[in-house]
């Protein structure tokens, strides 16, 4: 065995006790943001964002932070619709550069007529012009590998949530059609990419889907999310900072840039995770109002699809559960959002049954990587091109002394 257990025992144990030793400090914060939290005015807060400049994402908030929406009783029929994906990227040790994205899709049908759809869709990404985006008006190319294969996925999960909401029945039965995780394509924010590149995967790509998605809503009820477990946003929690920040107008980087973590003013309420404060404020089944996300990718490419969110205690965890704007304004919408993820999670035991399912159809295991790369390699072999990869990967698979 390579790996030194013992010394690594003697390391967890060490952190174990200095993460008690911060508890109590860490529970004195959390009681001060609940207090800040309850008496914080809305409007105050979006005004003073609006007017200062800060470091971190604060989103748009309600007029109360504190409020509490109750579960709506689910209606008695209604569908489940999930998609999910796994993706096996570039591999420079294979012979040939190509990419596969497994995605999922999955409708679970309740009521007097039940119903399950499971299915899987690969797709080969092996062509040049596949494994790149490209400028259209110049000759720069962004590799599609790594973190961009990721986000290239996720648009393409939106995209079989669009097709698998128009294959549905019209027969007016509600449905609620989620994505695991974000809906925001967080990657793309800052500067990593060119713009081509969020031109390509969000106008081209991802809002299309979305449109789609809120025509069928037009239609049938429908509402869309995107839901994820334990989440570690801050984005409340900065607002809770906007609001003691002593300077007026808040300028981080003027007054505070010099101090350290655990000096500014704002970390008396800092520190902390959204869904720390939503576990003490929320009682299982209910949901905190709505707060819109002021990310720039939202804000400069999204449209009329922007993402608002709300945290749900889910009765196990406090889930963020996302949504585009036209489901955020509709309340009818909103609330089939509540309750329908709400049953979806007592039915998958603390996690939505119908994402869990597109889990299971979406996961590429190991032993089917491995059988993926065999049959890259066997089919260069049977068309008598060169197969080869680098030592490195061959020490890997040879057992040696």
């Amino acid at each position: 065995m390579s790996l030194d257990l013992s010394a690594t025992l003697v390391q967890v144990e060490a952190a174990v006790r200095d993460l008690r030793a911060l508890g109590t400090e860490r529970d004195a914060r959390l009681a001060q943001a609940l207090k800040v939290m309850a008496e914080a005015e809305g409007a105050a807060v979006n005004d003073r964002r609006s007017a200062g400049r800060v470091t971190w994402l604060v989103p748009t908030v309600p007029p109360s932070l504190v409020a509490r929406v109750s579960p709506p009783p689910p209606p008695s029929s209604y569908r489940a619709l999930a998609v999910d994906g796994s993706h096996i990227d570039v591999d420079r040790h294979l012979p040939v550069r190509c990419a596969l994205v497994n995605v999922s899709k999955v409708a679970l049908q309740y009521g007097p007529h039940p119903d399950a759809r499971l299915e899987s869709r690969p797709r080969l990404y092996a062509a040049p012009e596949e494994l790149s985006v490209a400028d259209p008006e110049g000759v720069g190319e962004q590799p599609l590998e790594g973190q961009l294969l990721g986000i290239k996925r996720a648009v393409e999960e939106v995209v079989a949530l669009a097709e698998l909401a128009e294959e549905a029945a019209a027969d007016g039965t509600p449905a609620v059609a989620l994505v695991d995780g974000s809906l925001i394509l967080w990657g793309l924010a800052g500067q990593a990419y060119p713009e081509y590149v969020r031109k390509a995967l969000i106008q081209e790509g991802l809002v299309p889907a979305l449109d789609r998605l809120q025509s069928v809503a037009r239609q049938r009820p429908l509402a869309v999310a995107g839901y994820t477990s334990l989440p570690r946003a801050t984005e409340v929690v900065n607002a809770l900072r906007l609001r003691v920040c002593p300077f007026s107008p808040v300028d981080c980087d003027r007054h505070c840039a010099g101090t350290r973590q655990g000096h500014r003013p704002c970390d008396d309420v800092g520190g902390l995770l959204d869904r720390e404060l939503f576990r003490r404020l929320l009682e299982p089944g209910e949901r905190s109002a709505i707060f819109a996300s002021n990310s720039s990718v939202v804000r400069n490419h999204y449209g009329q699809n922007a993402i608002h969110f709300y945290y749900l205690n889910v009765g196990e965890e406090v889930a963020r559960v996302e949504v585009p704007a036209w489901v955020a304004s509709d309340e009818q919408s909103l609330s089939l959002s509540h309750s329908l993820i709400l049953d979806q999670g007592l039915k998958g035991r603390g996690y939505p049954a119908a994402i869990m399912e597109a889990h299971e159809q979406a996961v590429i295991s190991g032993p089917e990587r491995e059988l993926f790369r065999q049959m890259v390699e066997e089919a260069l072999a049977r068309r008598r091109l060169d197969v080869y990869t680098s030592e490195k990967a061959r020490s890997k698979r040879l057992r040696w002394v």
